[in-house]
């Protein structure tokens, strides 16, 4: 979507890059509340390796590779250049001026909006084998970016790319006037594993910055999102891309455009076996042939969200050379599909900054703590965090959604809670105290975003069997607890960190004190009585004395479960994904020195 400059402007600008082609005082009064002002306290204060942003561009590089990606003529997901079928000689004053079909729109209507530039000088005299090109995609949490896989796979993002967000205006050509906006590098990208770059089919990936942004995020839609799919749905498409056919200039401004959506079988219609139901969408109205007449996506908006009911149900994907072609849709990865693969890595943050969850542990009588770094099926030589003595809980969590692991803790002798996270602007770490008095709470988890509003929840068991949700506001404080149900007391473990069956939304494993047997607790994204669906029996599990969950330990998108024997040997159960007996694949042994632990996080 974008315009030409009519009699001048930047008409030149050639950044044709991304649609790809197919073939065709919480309660001061109650006891045991959560606080919500800082108290000092004498904590034990972590000294892990922080591996952030040591590596991160200087703002000279990024102005730098944003001028490349804007001058560039690349097509993402193609390692050669890339032409139009449009004369390059069209005269821009022969061109309408206007998105196709589209109008412009502000940064404040879509906050979430941001620009992906690619730009790789390969380190050659020549610039003939340069690599430029521009994608869009969308904010859906302060660290993450979630694009299409055809912009992210084959390129290395963090050596050279910048991401730009807080403005509806593209830079100028020498990339050092962002017009209120904020240039930030690339610490981690990760793709769908399944990702065809033939088919284009499991288009969808996701971009983890160094550092949050302030750009508000949008959330993607829900795996049992169908109301948003019925043909006729009005949807909004949004980006900077081709302003026409017969052009490849792109917008300077943010554009967007509202297309009905179109049934799987209208889809399918029109562009056969390369239309895959259930992993796309496509949205529109029929193409006209030309301009005129003619709403659509086109290049440059790879990688930007459709969006119904501010959430997003689509991203940018593919269609026909020159967007116009008669009769023709733009096609969308479906995001109710993708969100269950896609939500791991939105939470996916683990003490070495990679997208695997790691271990941390206290040695119980030398009170050491230490972290293991995850390398998918093992665990690295444990690093030591120094003295945690005097406290009984260890949890990991990242409230603050910054990216990188905080620590919540508690204290043997009155019960207080602590919440200590990695300050990035001075490379130091913070101690809060989120509670008082529970010294008699049962369990207390951090399993992530139960509520569905993609910020960490706090929960915690009294000693009534009474479960609680805190709702966390992304900054440490919390709103008012909320009552899940009661007759938790009845586990002897309760844990949860991520998604278990691939829905995109939380979930809890209980194991009874009673029968060994294990159950499914699943998250339904709701607070209150409704958080979670019915318990689902999934194992019977005898023979072990600890538990834990950390995440996604084998990086592979789904939440993964550890079990330790009184013998020492810690057994790893790698998710599956499904909510039955078979949530967990053949288990295996990482380890057989685990006895000397006392508390797992």
């Amino acid at each position: 979507m974008g315009r030409t400059m009519p009699g001048g402007g930047r008409h030149r600008r050639r950044i044709r890059i991304g649609l790809p082609v197919a073939a065709a005082g919480v309660a001061a009064a109650v006891a045991a509340a959560l606080l919500t002002t800082s108290a000092g306290a004498a904590t034990p204060l972590p000294q892990p390796t922080v591996k952030p942003a040591t590596s991160s561009p200087s703002l000279a590089e990024l102005e730098k590779r944003v001028a490349g990606a804007m001058a560039g003529d690349d097509v993402a997901g193609k390692t050669s250049k890339a032409s139009l079928s449009a004369s390059s000689s069209t005269s821009p004053s022969t061109i309408d001026p206007k998105i196709i079909g589209g109008s412009e729109t502000t940064i404040t209507s879509a906050p979430w909006m941001a620009q992906l530039h690619y730009y790789d000088d390969r380190g050659t005299s020549t610039t003939s084998d340069d690599i430029g090109f521009f994608c869009g995609g969308a904010v859906v949490a302060p660290t993450k970016i979630l694009t299409a896989a055809h912009c992210v796979k084959g390129y290395d993002w963090h050596a050279n790319g910048a991401i730009v967000t807080g403005t509806s205006q593209l830079p100028s050509a020498d990339g050092t006037d962002l017009h209120g906006g904020t240039v930030t590098g690339i610490w981690r990208q990760w793709n769908h594993p399944s990702y065809n770059a033939t088919t284009i089919d499991n288009d969808i990936a996701v971009l983890t910055l160094p550092v949050p942004v302030k750009a508000t995020p949008i959330r993607m839609t829900t795996s049992g999102d169908t109301t948003s799919y019925q043909a006729g749905t009005s949807a909004k498409v949004y980006g900077w891309g081709r302003t026409s056919s017969t052009s490849d200039d792109i917008s300077e401004t943010l554009k967007t455009a509202t297309l009905p959506v179109q049934s799987d079988t209208t889809c399918a219609g029109t562009y056969g076996s390369d239309f895959v139901k259930g992993h796309m969408v496509c949205a529109g109205k029929p193409a006209t042939g030309s301009d005129t007449g003619t709403t659509t996506a086109c290049n440059g908006d790879s990688g930007g969200p459709l969006v119904v009911n501010n959430r997003i149900v689509g991203v940018v994907s593919w269609g026909v050379t020159d967007c116009v072609a008669k009769g023709a849709y733009s096609v969308f990865s479906k995001v109710s599909t993708y969100v269950g693969a896609a939500y791991p890595r939105l939470d996916d943050t683990n003490i070495s900054g990679d997208h695997k969850a790691d271990l941390w542990v206290r040695n119980a009588s030398t009170k050491t703590g230490y972290s293991k770094d995850s390398k998918g099926t093992s665990f690295a030589a444990r690093e030591s965090w120094g003295n945690w003595n005097g406290f009984n809980t260890v949890l990991q969590t990242d409230f603050d959604r910054d990216g990188y692991q905080d620590l919540v803790y508690r204290r043997s002798s009155d019960g207080d809670v602590f919440w200590t996270h990695y300050v990035i602007s001075t490379g130091t770490w913070s101690t809060k105290q989120i509670a008082d008095n529970w010294k008699t709470r049962t369990r207390i988890i951090t399993p992530g975003d139960v509520t569905g509003d993609y910020l960490p929840d706090l929960l915690s068991v009294d000693s009534a069997g009474v479960m609680w949700i805190y709702p966390g506001k992304g900054n440490g404080t919390f709103s008012p607890r909320v009552k899940v149900s009661s007759g938790w007391n009845q586990y002897n473990s309760v844990r949860g960190h991520g998604d278990f069956t691939g829905d995109g939304k939380t979930d809890l494993i209980a194991r009874s004190a009673s029968g060994s047997y294990m159950y499914l607790y699943k998250g339904t994204g709701k607070a209150g009585s409704g958080a979670f669906s019915a318990r689902v029996k999934v194992r019977t599990w005898s023979g072990y004395n600890a538990f834990d969950a950390t995440g996604d330990i084998t990086g592979d998108g789904k939440a993964d479960f550890l079990a330790r024997t009184p013998g020492g040997t810690l057994y790893l159960y790698p998710g599956t994904g499904k909510a039955t007996s078979e949530i967990f694949a053949t288990r295996i042994s990482v380890g057989t020195d685990f006895k000397q632990y006392d508390i797992f996080g």
